[in-house]
């Protein structure tokens, strides 16, 4: 399998928690591996001077009122986390130091977080959260909170937003399969067609 998904997004937003109870199924249907690629839009926002949404005057109330509308549309539960919005700095480290044993376990931690802030309306943003997330999944967690200062993932981390924002990242969800970029959930559609049309 030589082909992939490059599934960015920011643990902060929640059309991206959408977007992760979806994308995996959209890679089978396809036959293609989805790299799921956590990073800090702060970040990138500093270049393209955006800010949250549901902080924008206007869009931001649209926003609340689509996620609500989508969370019925997928059957999901939804709920704004605490201290929502937040900078996901704990937990983009610790998926990295944990992808670095184990991918699959990443993917499955990086999904706990997603529900446990969108389902559970938990505080995603504390390391205490993010700790108690790891070892849930059975990390030891005598060495995730040392993890989460590792200079090894810190610059691991940095390296990600920065090659994201090389390859034209600006949003989340972001998705791109060689080169082709797409952006939003719901484009998810529109990456459907594509991959089954093999492009146009």
């Amino acid at each position: 399998m030589n082909r992939a998904i490059d599934f960015y997004f920011d643990f902060s937003s929640p059309y991206a928690y959408f977007a992760a109870m979806e994308i995996d199924k959209l890679g089978e249907k396809h036959d293609l591996s989805v790299n799921w690629r956590p990073i800090l839009l702060g970040a990138i926002f500093k270049k393209t001077g955006a800010k949250p949404l549901l902080q924008t005057p206007l869009k931001g109330e649209y926003a609340q009122h689509d996620l609500e509308r989508t969370a019925r549309l997928k059957r999901l539960p939804f709920a704004l986390p605490v201290n929502f919005p937040f900078a996901a700095l704990a937990a983009c480290r610790a998926y990295y130091w944990i992808r670095r044993q184990d991918p699959d376990l990443a993917k499955s931690f990086a999904k706990n977080i997603f529900k446990a802030g969108y389902q559970m309306r938990l505080d995603i943003s504390d390391p205490q959260t993010i700790i108690d997330l790891s070892t849930a999944l059975g990390l030891d967690n005598g060495r995730i909170g040392p993890a989460l200062q590792s200079e090894i993932v810190k610059e691991e981390l940095r390296s990600e937003v920065s090659f994201a924002e090389q390859r034209g990242v600006f949003g989340s969800p972001f998705f791109i399969v060689e080169d082709e970029p797409f952006w939003g959930h719901d484009r998810l559609p529109t990456l459907d067609a594509w991959l089954s049309q093999k492009g146009w």
